[in-house]
């Protein structure tokens, strides 16, 4: 047996987890990992047996105990969501970066059902440059065996608030080894129940990553059990199928139970895995890219898609026009939709509205189309968006002021600039600098009003620019060392526009200096916002082109940046990136 060092590593929200780290039992002077994730209800201390008869000598190996299981802190079995727990995976691969020199380019990653959905949200939203990924029995559909379960939990859940369901789940269905089903039975630190929250959140995440598993580019194995009592097992062929991964293979397990790497015959996939993982290390990572994207690849086709006028008589087109002729009617009541259909849903004064987030609107029933408007599930993303972007900032402040430098802001397209006034009010110390752009005349003077309210206008200038003039931007004065650009990429799909912005940026910011940037990976309304929402761009139809996590980061790192964190909302919508320029 390889012993285990026993060790904590402070997670996002504050909270010390407990992992296990097994040093590797050949040193080869190349730093390698591998990181095992547990199953459901379980911990990492019966992860034991992978790590001896995986073998994988020269590598360490990792696994930590998600919190509310074994002996890390939390309601048992429970969360504060899903979202966490996958953030939880991202913080502890920066732990194993800062403490152990391994980075995400030399480590693999085995997630076993729960865990495998943790891992496949991580490597969706998070787009880590992962050396390879294994997923086995991914629980992307669990069986419940209750008809409309998954709405009945959602229901009781919205009128009692979280509650804690007992798993049916018995060992003898996990897997034929009496060894594992009598170490089952008798562990006490087997945590039997699991939260509402956490159980439909996991549905919710496993939906949006089947659904969209091509932004997956990782080398990826799958193992899915021919005889699996606990998970379905058409969600798994169908996530396989859909996988942009280049390098990627599925195994079928005819008659493996759920507990794929404790079964009796266990040995069929820790051999696949072993080779898996030796041959993924056996030469450097394989070139990948993305900056074409633009021009072919999926989310290009689901953009010209969106373009194209639905069939005359498809039941679709009928509910668009009628939300549109809603929208244009009834709808103007709501300042809202007022604003949207005046200047463009995409323009700063339909941003500023959002972030106001106050309800207004001629008589009652304005103010109830504006409230039920600024409720929709993209502008609440919009707002967590701006709450990630204040953490971002702070961030790159305390980093700056560490190094003994001040702040001096930028952004090229700020809009109304409301959020950048609130974070330099939070600041510590006022910034040096702040210069804030937008290419609309009206959105800079709106920018200055705000400006001028908060008593910044000595150190902040608002002014007219272009925000993808290589050139412009690349002469800035005074020279930033904080950059941010919000919700301005995913607005074009070019990719030459935003790499010259890119460009422009890189040229202006010393080296230290920070860049905050935004993404939009995932909508579950694009086809909505597209046949019904107008552009400030000529009024034409709000189509947008989602550029995924992998891409965005790609066109950043071209320009010379280094991603060093990023915070994402829990529907895996908006993405808020902070990058070093090295």
């Amino acid at each position: 047996m390889r012993e285990a060092q026993e060790r904590e590593f402070t997670t996002h929200d504050g909270s010390a987890l407990f992992y296990r780290h097994w040093p590797p039992l050949q040193a080869t002077g190349e730093a390698r990992a591998l990181i095992l994730l547990h199953r459901g209800h379980e911990h990492s201390g019966r992860l034991q047996h992978v790590v001896d008869e995986l073998g994988l000598d020269t590598f360490a190996m990792f696994a930590w105990d998600a919190r509310g299981h074994g002996r890390s802190p939390g309601p048992r079995g429970d969360s504060p969501g899903f979202a966490a727990l996958v953030r939880d995976l991202e913080a502890f691969v920066a732990h194993i970066g800062d403490t152990y020199g391994i980075g995400p380019q030399d480590i693999a990653l085995i997630g076993q059902s729960v865990g495998a959905v943790i891992a496949a949200t991580w490597v969706h939203d998070y787009a880590p440059r992962l050396r390879c990924l294994v997923l086995t029995a991914p629980a992307f559909k669990v069986r419940l065996y209750v008809p409309l379960a998954r709405p009945g939990l959602a229901l009781m859940r919205r009128l009692f608030g979280n509650f804690f369901i007992t798993s049916y789940v018995k060992a003898r269905f996990l897997t034929h080894d009496p060894e594992r089903i009598a170490s089952y039975d008798e562990d006490p630190l087997i945590t039997r129940s699991i939260s509402a929250r956490v159980l439909l959140e996991l549905a919710d995440a496993a939906d949006r990553v089947v659904a969209d598993a091509q932004a997956i580019r990782v080398p990826l194995q799958l193992f899915i059990p021919g005889k699996d009592w606990v998970v379905h097992r058409q969600p798994q062929e169908r996530f396989f199928e859909h996988l942009g991964s280049p390098l990627r293979e599925c195994h079928l397990l005819p008659g493996f139970l759920h507990d794929t790497l404790g079964e009796r015959e266990r040995k069929l996939p820790l051999n696949a895995i072993r080779a898996f993982i030796e041959r993924m290390f056996s030469a450097p990572p394989a070139a990948d890219s993305l900056l074409q994207a633009d021009r072919s690849g999926y989310t290009r086709d689901e953009e010209m898609c969106l373009g194209q006028p639905l069939p005359l008589l498809s039941p679709r087109r009928l509910s668009f026009a009628c939300t549109r002729l809603a929208m244009r009617t009834l709808g103007r009541l709501g300042e809202g939709i007022a604003i949207g259909l005046r200047s463009g849903f995409d323009s700063g004064s339909s941003l500023d509205h959002v972030y106001r987030n106050q309800a207004r609107g001629r008589l009652l029933l304005g103010r109830l189309i504006d409230r039920g408007y600024l409720d929709s599930p993209g502008w609440r993303g919009v707002r967590i968006r701006r709450t990630h972007l204040l953490a971002a900032i702070a961030s790159a402040g305390e980093r700056l002021r560490a190094a003994g430098q001040p702040v001096c802001i930028f952004d090229p397209a700020a809009g109304h600039g409301r959020y950048l006034v609130e974070a330099a009010q939070q600041l510590p110390a006022r910034p040096q600098s702040m210069l804030l752009r937008d290419f609309d005349a009206s959105n800079v003077a709106r920018a200055q009003t705000l400006v001028d309210a908060a008593g910044l206008a000595d150190i902040a200038r608002c002014e007219t620019g272009d925000a993808f003039a290589e050139a412009e931007l690349a002469a800035l004065s005074p020279r930033p060392n904080l950059v941010t650009v919000s919700g301005l990429y995913e607005l074009f799909s070019d990719n030459e526009l935003v790499a010259s912005s890119l460009r422009g940026l890189a040229q202006a910011i010393d080296r230290g200096g920070y860049l905050i940037y935004t993404g939009q990976p995932w909508h579950p309304q694009l086809e909505l916002i597209a046949r019904t929402l107008t552009s400030h761009r000529g009024h034409k139809p709000w189509i947008m082109r989602r550029r995924t996590q992998a891409e965005i980061d790609e066109l950043v790192r071209v320009a010379g940046f280094r991603k060093l964190t990023q915070w994402i909302d829990e529907q895996g919508m908006f993405s808020v990136s902070l990058a070093r320029r090295d």
